[in-house]
């Protein structure tokens, strides 16, 4: 059976129409009760132009995100930005049952406010489904506090304050979901510090081999890729636990092979350079400086002199 395209929702009002939803209050903004939600039979993966912030318990479907499958039976809180493509499988013996809410913004709501310039700095946004947030009952009730706020000032009769007052809540939902993430990270240390070790072995196994000549330096997304993480919840992840991005890492792990090459071998600055993936020696030393503070002649020469 041929696969179909997505389905591109466009507007809160036409996702309220799909959802067999009554229309909107606010054509920019919306909040949607789960339990409300009406399956599309006709489509299955969706492109949204407008933000979601959902926070949602399922049963009997399955959240896709590449080829991984996501079970959202608990609590959790994710993130869509506007463009995203997300996909979702139901059980074909049971209907999906949903409890919670789903806050829809476009980004037409956000146009002369303090969030319109802001909001990418909330990186959560460009996590994968499957990185979501699990939260504790007092973070749930924290944010469904704030909806709550959010949902009294959307009914009530919007006036020239309403559209500041919900953008302040809504600064106040994304700056909690962010301390919550942070959270997370620290409390789901055993398996977050599985990835620090992969991280070590890909880029050892990466430094020792061939593709460092062939290919250069790996990129950032090449890394996540590889560890089955979305490039920013790698990053969020790594700054939390060590204090450095994934791009530090990288040349971290790359000034740790030069030290090797440049004590223990008789290759030249631009030989070396070269098998660490640079094509300009300039380029090599640079960044190792920028590192050590030295040269790598001036660190090979301290080393020697030892």
């Amino acid at each position: 059976m041929k696969s179909q395209p997505p389905q591109r929702i466009k507007t809160i009002s036409q996702f309220h129409e799909l959802r067999n939803l009554p229309q909107p209050e606010h054509p920019l903004i919306s909040i949607v009760d789960y339990s409300l939600i009406q399956p599309n039979e006709n489509y299955n993966s969706f492109i949204q132009n407008f933000y979601s912030i959902s926070l949602k318990r399922t049963t009997n479907a399955k959240i896709l995100y590449g080829q991984q499958q996501y079970d959202f039976d608990a609590g959790v809180l994710f993130f869509l930005a506007p463009n995203q493509l997300f996909s979702v499988q139901h059980n074909s013996t049971a209907t999906p049952q949903h409890t919670g809410w789903l806050l829809l913004i476009h980004p037409d709501f956000l146009w002369g406010t303090s969030l319109a310039s802001i909001i990418k700095k909330y990186v959560f946004f460009d996590y994968a489904v499957n990185e979501a947030l699990f939260l504790s009952e007092k973070e749930e009730e924290t944010l469904n506090s704030i909806i709550r706020h959010i949902r009294h000032e959307y009914h009530a009769n919007l006036d020239q304050f309403s559209q500041n007052i919900i953008i302040s809540h809504l600064e106040t939902l994304l700056n909690y979901s962010e301390r919550f993430y942070q959270r997370q990270f620290l409390t789901r240390k055993i398996s977050n510090h599985q990835v620090l070790d992969q991280l070590d072995q890909l880029l050892q196994k990466y430094f020792e081999g061939d593709a460092i000549v062939q290919k250069g330096l790996p990129t950032v997304q090449y890394v996540a890729e590889q560890l089955n993480i979305s490039a920013s919840y790698l990053g969020s992840l790594l700054k939390s636990l060590t204090g450095m991005h994934t791009q530090q890492h990288i040349h971290e792990k790359l000034v740790e092979k030069a030290k090797e090459k440049l004590s223990a071998s008789s290759l030249s600055i631009s030989e070396i350079a070269y098998e660490l993936g640079f094509e300009h020696p300039q380029s090599f030393s640079k960044l190792f400086k920028n590192k050590t503070h030295l040269t790598p002649q001036e660190f090979r020469q301290s080393f020697h002199h030892r």
